[in-house]
């Protein structure tokens, strides 16, 4: 499938507050569109993805945050989570691996599990304050979604779910993405989460008015389912 004929689609992130509060106003706001559109994870890739990823001839675009930017945006989710009437429990990070999260997604859409454990991994960091990147709490999110716990965990070592990995991350190349949340709607690209109506508007003529129908499937998220700065950080 063409880039250009492929459905639109959300790059999200379990550990951006921005990507959070725009997965929340997608599905609370955009509910239709939520269920149309192809969810596509965006992380920080270790040494092994970072190395398998250059062997496919793609890069990540990384620029670290400072303390100014940090603390800035401490206050901005603050405000943003206060607006929308959530409350926030903002985690703390200890030794973050971002793959054992965001693989273990792929092991759950594998299964048809997708978006609920977006929903139950978003939960347990954003508003539990826990660390989905604890192996265990990836355990529990699987167990709670009657998955098979052990292989969400050991999907880091799968050479199968890597690989699958590294296609993801070669999206993320491709498209472009270099923060989140990232919206992508044929050639038009959208960045932060002030972006989304704007992302919304564009997609919309396309389902309402005779075309194409609302993509299930794959990425697909149900409406079931419960560092520049523009509202978006990388």
């Amino acid at each position: 499938m063409s880039r250009r004929k492929r459905p639109p689609r959300f790059y999200f992130n379990l550990r951006s507050p921005y990507s959070w509060l725009a997965y929340r106003d997608l599905l609370d706001q955009y509910p239709d569109l939520a269920a149309g559109l192809e969810w596509a994870p965006f992380w920080e890739p270790d040494e092994t993805s970072l190395k398998l990823l250059a062997e496919a001839g793609g890069e990540f675009p990384f620029t670290p945050m400072s303390k100014a930017k940090h603390l800035y945006i401490l206050q901005d989710v603050r405000r943003l989570a206060a607006d929308r009437g959530l409350a926030i429990a903002w985690p703390v990070d200890r030794e973050p691996w971002w793959e054992v999260p965001h693989l273990g997604y792929l092991v759950a859409r594998g299964h048809g599990r997708g978006p609920e454990f977006i929903a139950a991994a978003y939960r347990a960091r954003w508003e539990e304050g826990r660390d989905i990147c604890d192996p265990t709490t990836v355990a529990g999110i699987g167990a709670d979604l009657g998955l098979d716990a052990a292989e969400l965990t050991e999907a880091v070592d799968d050479p199968e779910v890597r690989a699958e990995g590294v296609r993801a991350l070669m999206d993320v190349y491709k498209d472009g993405v270099f923060g989140v949340p990232y919206f992508v709607n044929g050639f038009e690209r959208f960045w932060g989460v002030d972006r989304l109506a704007a992302f919304a508007a564009s997609v919309r003529p396309a389902v309402t008015d005779g075309g194409a129908a609302p993509v299930q499937g794959g990425g697909g998220v149900s409406a079931l389912v419960d560092d520049g700065h523009a509202g978006g950080c990388g």
